[in-house]
């Protein structure tokens, strides 16, 4: 019994202390005692040396406290308060014990995240042990390169919603993007939602993904997808009934036929043109509209190749969407271009735009 009085007595010395000095001696062998075998200790012992050490380390200068956290977070030994008072120190004592101790509850994890710094959230991106709750309120809270580093961890669960709110951030934040599309979880349709608003090479994949989903994981997804397209242009074009009914004559005599698309940008029909390139492909006429006026030609690719256009007509609608000249090697790069997306993968792809431009319920009728 001599060791565990022995103990005990450091403890009360250190609660008596009044010099600086002598406390901070005393704090580190205590502590390099009591954290070398935590399983040794009684219960009271424990809870002794929680509550001391808890106490008397915010009275001491910031490189002990620092000190002090890096200890406290590789142990296993249960110092819930000393770890909670360490959590909300600064960053640079916090960060250690926020990343790695166990003796940290959800419910002070929550506390962090809701009264500290976005440094403190970051460092909570890094725990093996992040819950539905805390992503919930990490996406709630954290700035971009917080969501981003939650996004990179691999154990992190969080539920649909939240994956929700990171693909509606992601659409206008660059930052988040290659973490979204990277992440094993996101759920399909919203990986397919942040398409239009991401790189050339993060397209290629989300594509692959597409081509490697199973027939039932597609249904699944599709099931689940309640997003629709909203406009980004507001008012119809003024032409817009006059194209539609070009449109609609066309159709009725058997015309309205893939290579017609030509045609009509050629003659400057552009809202005709968006009109029947949106029938032929089945997508809303203002997702047409938005990726022909952007001059998409991934996107564009994508559709032609889910709706089953040939190469030559892909590469002339695109010359002439573009309309920047280049001659052959245009030609060339937007051929290849065409022939890089997975045919499967962008019917996969076209089947949920058909989702969001027909509303809730298309998933079935898809």
């Amino acid at each position: 019994m001599a060791a565990p009085a022995n103990n005990f007595a450091l403890l009360l010395d250190l609660a008596r202390e009044g010099s600086s000095e002598k406390r901070r001696e005393l704090l580190r062998q205590i502590t390099d005692v009591f954290l070398a075998a935590p399983e040794q200790r009684n219960e009271n012992e424990s809870v002794l040396f929680d509550e001391i050490v808890g106490a008397v380390a915010a009275d001491l200068e910031t490189q002990v406290r620092v000190e002090l956290a890096r200890k406290v977070a590789e142990s296993n030994a249960p110092l819930s308060r000393t770890a909670r008072r360490l959590a909300m120190d600064t960053i640079e004592v916090a960060r250690p014990v926020i990343e790695r101790s166990h003796a940290l509850s959800e419910t002070d994890i929550l506390d962090v995240i809701q009264q500290k710094s976005q440094d403190h959230m970051l460092a909570v991106t890094k725990r093996p042990d992040i819950g539905e709750k805390v992503s919930s309120a990490l996406v709630a809270k954290g700035e971009d390169r917080v969501v981003a580093s939650l996004l990179e961890n691999r154990t992190a669960r969080m539920n649909r919603e939240t994956y929700q709110a990171v693909a509606t951030r992601a659409e206008t934040s660059p930052v988040l993007h290659a973490p979204f599309v990277r992440n094993q979880h996101v759920p399909l349709d919203l990986l397919n939602n942040v398409y239009l608003h991401v790189e050339g090479g993060l397209r290629r994949e989300i594509m692959r993904k597409f081509h490697g989903v199973s027939p039932a994981e597609l249904e699944a997804a599709l099931e689940t997808s309640r997003n629709h397209l909203s406009s980004a242009y507001g008012a119809l074009p003024d032409d817009y009934q006059l194209a539609r009914d070009h449109v609609d004559a066309l159709d009725k005599r058997g015309s309205l036929k893939p290579p017609v698309l030509v045609q009509l940008l050629r003659e400057n029909r552009r809202t005709a043109f968006y009109i029947a390139f949106a029938k032929l492909v089945d997508v809303d006429f203002d997702l047409a509209r938005r990726l022909v006026e952007g001059k998409d030609i991934d996107a564009l690719a994508m559709l032609c190749r889910g709706a089953g256009f040939d190469r030559g007509l892909f590469v002339t609608i695109s010359l002439l969407v573009v309309d920047e000249g280049g001659g052959l090697s245009k030609t060339d790069e937007y051929g290849k271009l065409y022939e890089q997306v997975p045919v499967a993968a962008a019917q996969r792809a076209l089947r949920f735009w058909k989702v969001r431009a027909k509303g809730p319920g298309a998933a079935q009728a898809a």
